[in-house]
């Protein structure tokens, strides 16, 4: 049961009267989204399964969406897909509390949008790039060195040297 208008909001307040060992999956599919407050992704899907314990309630959540990025190389548009895999409690007191410290709320609903955050975010690349053998941008004209051939002179050398060069070349 999630709420239309947060998808990532679950109810999980009918799973903490249950016995431990109860679970149940919860499904998301959205088709744009934005995490606040930087992160804007498309075709966010995934599931999260809830499960009680005797400690609290266990999340274990397997999402994907899609980040549009820019290359560092050539600066043109790529979409990047990022995974995520992530498992936490959520202690019904502070005595169960874990590391990461998050509690059951008292309205029986978890959102979801945080944490997914944090975890889409460890799976951002620090150089996306459009792909491996991108060659980038010229240094002299700045153009795009995947779609044309620049003829530049590579290094043009100190003109007091045209002499010394002459001679290594030959």
């Amino acid at each position: 049961m999630t709420d239309p208008h947060s998808p990532l909001r679950l109810n999980v307040g009918f799973i903490i009267a249950q016995q431990a060992g109860y679970s149940r999956e919860f499904t998301f599919e959205i088709a744009k989204t934005h995490l606040p407050p930087d992160l804007y992704l498309t075709s966010l899907r995934g599931t999260s399964q809830v499960t009680r314990t005797p400690q609290g309630l266990l999340l274990q959540v397997s999402a994907k969406a899609t980040l549009d990025l820019d290359c560092v190389r050539c600066l043109i548009p790529v979409s990047q897909t990022l995974k995520v895999h992530f498992t936490e409690l959520y202690a019904f007191s502070q005595r169960h509390i874990t590391d990461s410290g998050l509690l059951v709320p008292e309205d029986g609903h978890i959102d979801l949008t945080p944490l997914m955050r944090e975890y889409l975010l460890l799976e951002v690349p620090i150089n996306p790039l459009c792909r491996v053998d991108c060659k980038g941008l010229c240094p002299t004209c700045g153009g795009n060195l995947n779609e044309t051939q620049c003829h530049h002179d590579e290094n043009p050398g100190d003109p007091r040297l045209a002499d010394m060069k002459v001679l290594l070349d030959d």
